[in-house]
């Protein structure tokens, strides 16, 4: 992504909610968003801004993932993710197994969480099949969504 950069708007809450409501609008069967091709959730207030995106919107999908762990924001990450299981998965950037303790998460929840590892990563995973080319697209796919497993990105 060598031309991505970043956005600062102190209003984000604000433009993504009319975006939402007029994405909503056009697509009666629903939307899908990827959260954060750059960046992670910066607060609870924001990590509670998609839930009630959610709650307004029962056709509103949310994916994406964190580097956030063992603190208020994790938690709340966490909590999204369970709360909406079917419509929210974020997971976790770590190289790490689905299960795996390591002293750096959040004890509590760190048995939950699902991973999303480097191409590095040696443990336990399956890559990536739309980034390998056994599938055209994402939405071909959905095992990001369906399995704890940890999946394992190819580099770009």
């Amino acid at each position: 992504m060598p031309f991505a950069h970043r956005f600062k708007n102190a209003n984000i809450d604000l433009l993504l909610e009319k975006e939402i409501e007029s994405l909503m609008l056009k697509h009666k069967e629903g939307i899908v968003i990827r959260l954060h091709v750059l960046g992670d959730f910066y607060s609870v207030s924001y990590v509670n801004f998609w839930e009630e995106m959610l709650l307004r919107h029962p056709k509103l999908c949310i994916f994406g993932y964190t580097a956030r762990k063992g603190d208020n924001i994790a938690s709340a990450i966490w909590l999204l993710n369970k709360r909406f299981s079917e419509r929210c998965v974020i997971r976790h950037s770590g190289n790490y197994e689905a299960g795996e303790s390591h002293g750096d998460s959040q004890e509590p929840f760190k048995e939950d969480w699902s991973y999303a590892a480097e191409e590095s990563f040696t443990g336990a995973s399956f890559d990536c099949p739309e980034q390998t080319g056994k599938l055209k697209d994402c939405a071909s796919c959905g095992l990001c969504w369906t399995t704890k497993k940890t999946v394992r990105f190819l580099s770009h």
